[in-house]
């Protein structure tokens, strides 16, 4: 048996995040889990609104330890790397600063580590939506069609998975994995995840264990994070290819495919139609299960997931190619 985890450091890295920021605290005040056995490392990555301020006031009133610290690279990377340094928790648990998390997400994420875990998370779901627009972008980031084929953006039984979101580890896996690689934007996660995996630690998926992220509600935020997410598992390829599922490929693949027989069109025009044809019906049906499953909206979801699906899948696989076309960025 490994030794009990009793002690957590929580861990937010937050740049410009003054609209989602103070959800996010007030749900750490209100966990289940005394003060004692709970540290908070808030780092700012050179927030140009009000992100500083408000978590240097939440350090001055809290019940437990707080540590605010500047992250002058302003990557993600980095910014995990200096509250890593700085925790002292028995584990460490990481969440985005657009998170939210019940009263009891700690003390179920310690329940589950102490069950002879190295490494535990649960679902991280969609925050209800404020708007019929942000329904519609809230089911584009939660269809498995597009963007919430995870096994942690899914329910399911408890088990072990390649990944996981908002995840509780020991401290000791990071000691024996190393920092997260700065050269990387996006992809951090998936080359530590990686790492652990490599090491010989398992991520155990807990039902019990839930939370939620609030996603970008433009059209123009959704656009950038496709091409950024593709754009660095791209780039990432270059050096740790192994990182990465099938299904980070599958987008870059689709536009591959679709390049090729488009220039094959000159020439017979079947293997072009036949793609689209199985892609439309394939959109089609992925559009009417996200639309119906919306919370609200659903008339203009079904009117737009048709042609944002496509849109995503393009901009995903192009990113894609076009990192991997990037040389490969030198260790900082």
């Amino acid at each position: 048996m490994r030794p009990p985890v009793r002690t957590v450091s929580f861990i937010v890295v937050a740049l410009n995040a003054e609209k989602t920021l103070p959800n996010l605290l007030s749900d750490l005040l209100a966990q289940t889990l005394p003060p004692d056995r709970l540290e908070a490392i808030l780092v700012d990555s050179g927030s140009a609104d009000r992100t500083k301020a408000i978590l240097t006031a939440f350090a001055a009133d809290a019940p437990f330890t707080v540590k605010v610290l500047d992250n002058p690279k302003r990557w993600l990377a980095s910014g995990c790397n200096l509250a890593l340094q700085a925790a002292s928790g028995d584990a460490v648990l990481r969440v985005d600063a657009h998170a939210r998390i019940p009263a009891d997400f700690l003390e179920k994420n310690l329940e589950a580590i102490n069950r002879d875990e190295d490494i535990v998370g649960g679902s991280v779901q969609s925050a209800p939506p404020a708007s019929d627009w942000s329904a519609v972008m809230r089911a584009l980031d939660a269809s498995r069609f597009c963007g919430g084929a995870a096994p942690f953006r899914n329910a399911g039984p408890a088990r072990y998975v390649d990944t996981l979101a908002y995840a509780l580890c020991r401290r000791e896996v990071f000691a024996k994995c190393g920092p997260y690689d700065e050269r990387l934007r996006r992809t951090e996660d998936n080359d530590m995840h990686y790492r652990m995996r490599r090491a010989g630690y398992r991520f155990r998926f807990c039902p019990e264990i839930t939370s939620s992220h609030a996603a970008r509600d433009t059209l123009s935020g959704q656009i950038r994070q496709k091409w950024g997410n593709g754009y660095w598992i791209g780039r990432t390829l270059h050096f740790q290819p192994h990182c990465f599922a099938p299904r980070h490929l599958i987008p870059a693949l689709f536009v591959l495919a679709l390049a090729v027989c488009f220039l094959l069109s000159s020439h017979a025009a079947w293997p072009l139609v036949t793609l689209l044809c199985v892609y439309g019906a394939v959109d089609l049906a992925a559009s009417f299960h996200a639309a119906c499953s919306a919370p609200r909206g659903k008339l203009l979801a079904f009117l737009c997931l048709p042609f944002l699906f496509p849109l995503m899948h393009v901009l995903y696989g192009a990113g894609t190619i076009a990192g991997l076309l990037t040389p490969e960025v030198r260790r900082a």
